[in-house]
């Protein structure tokens, strides 16, 4: 099956954004303690679709070889991955792209892995603020190789950019190439 993988740091929201996506308020852990998902999570949506939930990059409450090997794994999961269709980088509205979200993004354009930046708690900005930093992030993005050029802006709270995101998800799912069969 395809799957699209969310990342990003510690305590983003990546395990309340795929609540949101599948309308379900606890299918993902969420909380809020950095650090809470420690392990690769898969969501399997019907057969058609896995959802991936990563342990988070940057600051969270461990240990800090417990979080190295928490990087080591993403990282060894994310390369080479061949159903892996895209990766979402989940970034905070309230701060933007910070070093460790340039980092990873990086890794990802060395992997040929393609990504997607998705602003989360944009709810929790102005209107004028989020549109500039919809706009920054667009600009800093368009230089990397790997990534999609649409930034998506969303909160899990109001539900902001949660059906455009889920349809954008939805379509990666139709455009899995079929294996062949032989008699």
């Amino acid at each position: 099956m395809p799957e699209i993988a969310f990342t990003g740091r510690s305590n983003v929201g990546k395990s309340s954004l795929i609540n949101a996506l599948t309308g379900r308020s606890s299918l993902a852990r969420a909380s809020n303690t950095p650090g809470r998902t420690q392990q690769i999570n898969f969501f399997d949506l019907g057969r058609r679709l896995l959802l991936v939930d990563l342990p988070g990059y940057g600051f969270a409450q461990a240990p800090k070889d417990q979080v190295a090997r928490w990087n080591a794994l993403v990282n060894d999961y994310l390369r080479g991955r061949t159903v892996l269709r895209r990766v979402c980088v989940l970034v905070d509205a309230r701060h933007g792209l910070k070093d460790s979200d340039s980092d990873m993004m990086a890794m990802l354009d060395r992997a040929a892995v393609t990504y997607q930046v998705i602003l989360t708690k944009a709810d929790k900005i102005g209107v004028n603020a989020l549109a500039a930093l919809v706009a920054e992030t667009g600009r800093a993005v368009a230089r990397r190789p790997a990534a999609h050029p649409e930034i998506l802006a969303t909160s899990s709270e109001s539900g902001l950019g949660i059906a455009p995101l889920r349809a954008a998800l939805a379509a990666l799912s139709l455009s899995v190439p079929v294996p062949e069969t032989r008699p």
